[in-house]
């Protein structure tokens, strides 16, 4: 399964108990449809001690659905659409909002 939304993009949740949080994504889970952004979903987990891992309840962020993600326009930082599109012999993503072409 393809996404338009990609390890590194600058996302927002559009719903969801996390409404209206942004951040970046760190992983993409293609099986299950779900992608962790950094900062937003935190979860507390409580983790065994290992050998480098003192244990204890760590926070950290748990996965989203991706169809609860929109990737922030990169002009006005505003939830927006993706497109692809043909330049120069490549496929490009772009946003459907302002037109520019997202790296």
């Amino acid at each position: 399964m393809k996404f338009k939304i990609k390890k590194g993009d600058k996302v927002q949740v559009i719903a969801g108990s996390n409404k209206g949080k942004s951040g970046e994504v760190s992983a993409i889970i293609t099986d299950k449809n779900r992608a962790v952004i950094e900062g937003v979903n935190i979860v507390k987990k409580h983790m065994k001690p290992t050998n480098n891992n003192p244990g204890g309840i760590v926070e950290m962020s748990a996965p989203i659905h991706i169809s609860n993600l929109a990737l922030l326009d990169p002009k006005s930082k505003e939830p927006t659409r993706v497109g692809y599109k043909i330049e120069g012999g490549k496929k490009v993503r772009y946003s459907k909002k302002s037109g520019q072409i997202i790296k």
